[in-house]
């Protein structure tokens, strides 16, 4: 009985922690980008970098500060992240020259998409064994929501308030709500806790369980992780950018704030399905279909112009990113097993951080060197597809190794 509880408790730990990544991700920070620019006057080039580099800096601490959610009880760890994100949201209320700027967003990058995600995703791996998929995909549910209310509520509010104001008011409500909820929801969570019956840890026992060095010694981590990361650096270019896809397209300043909660849907069915897939096919099966959806997203946006095709070009990109959070999860988790799996997806979560400044960073330069955003998808679209087709050429050796 207390396992059907603590199942509960921490996929709900998993969603709320998913839902307050979004105040560091890319999607959300975007939101930001003309009030930030105007306040600065600054170019979308130089906001770029100043991006880009400050989310290069976040990627290499994660690897580090990551890695102690192996060393240190959960809650523990979770309430040093809190703390970490509240600080940096009231930080960046403050932003007032372009070394703050770079400050501010190392800070949100690392505590919300970073050690907020990472700290979600690597609890629910490690304890979660037969229903990992489900759990997964029902923890992501909490970005998804974030993703398909928090754009259009940030533009109304950005119309009413200072965004000063708005910062200052998340990092109160981070205070307020999220100390309590870990204390209650993963207060019982040990290392030894898993969702396994003691015929399955025989079986997980035979597993060969890696190491990070080793890890970094494989080469099917890198073919993976070239994969995995396509969906985070083509999907922050268009977020951080995405005043200029609107401004390239005629779309208007409404349209791509609305598109978001077509991204947000099928980002949910996404997550849905995926879940029951992965428990029922693996991971490694479905890993190759990923990102099917993100390189049709790159025709959609390289051919039409239609305001309505920001709705289908932000409905793939929400399919990508469902198959995404689930299947980069447990993939890790399937092949290299769970026990130093915290220090694993330190190092993979900080690819995925540094995969978002090299778009940020890559769409900036296209940008400034006067690339239309259907040349920019071309070159999204050519990266898409290779990294697929090295997927499928090593599909037959994603198994993991027996003991």
């Amino acid at each position: 009985m207390i396992f059907k509880s603590l199942n509960f408790k921490l996929i709900l730990f998993g969603f709320i922690f998913t839902f307050f990544s979004s105040f560091g991700q890319s999607f959300f920070l975007g939101l930001f980008n003309s009030n930030i620019r105007n306040t600065l006057s600054i170019s979308q080039g130089e906001f770029g970098t100043i991006y880009a580099s400050a989310t290069l800096l976040s990627s290499f601490i994660l690897i580090w500060v990551g890695k102690k959610i192996d060393d240190v009880n959960i809650l523990k760890f979770s309430l040093f992240v809190i703390i970490l994100l509240a600080a940096s949201s009231f930080i960046f209320s403050k932003i007032s020259s372009l070394i703050f700027l770079f400050f501010s967003i190392f800070l949100m990058r690392l505590s919300g998409q970073g050690l907020m995600s990472h700290t979600a995703a690597t609890t629910i791996s490690r304890y979660f064994d037969k229903s990992r998929g489900k759990a997964l995909s029902v923890s992501w549910l909490g970005l998804s929501l974030a993703e398909f209310t928090l754009p259009l509520v940030i533009v109304f509010l950005l119309n009413i308030f200072e965004w000063q104001n708005i910062w200052i008011s998340i990092s109160i409500l981070i205070v307020l709500t999220l100390p309590l909820a870990s204390f209650f929801l993963v207060r019982d969570i040990k290392f030894e806790s898993r969702e396994i019956s003691n015929k399955e840890n025989l079986i997980e026992k035979k597993i060969k369980q890696w190491q990070r060095i080793e890890v970094i010694k494989d080469y099917r981590f890198y073919i993976i992780c070239l994969n995995l990361i396509a969906m985070p650096w083509i999907a922050t270019g268009t977020f951080v950018y995405q005043s200029f896809i609107s401004a390239s397209k005629d779309w208007g300043p409404y349209i791509i704030a609305q598109s978001f909660m077509f991204y947000s849907v099928f980002s949910v069915i996404s997550l849905f399905f995926s879940g029951f897939l992965v428990d029922k096919f693996s991971s490694r099966k479905l890993l190759i279909y990923t990102n099917v959806p993100l390189f049709f997203s790159t025709i959609v946006i390289f051919y039409f112009d239609n305001p309505i095709s920001s709705f289908f070009f932000f409905g793939l990109l929400g399919i990508s990113n469902g198959l995404a959070n689930v299947l980069g999860s447990s993939t890790w988790a399937e092949i290299y097993g769970v026990k130093y799996i915290g220090s694993i997806k330190a190092l993979t979560t900080s690819l995925m951080v540094f995969s978002t400044a090299f778009g940020t960073a890559l769409f900036g330069v296209f940008i400034d060197k006067g690339l239309t955003i259907e040349q920019v998808s071309i070159v999204s679209g050519i990266y898409v597809l290779s990294t697929i087709a090295l997927l499928f050429l090593i599909k037959s050796k994603l198994d993991p190794q027996y003991l």
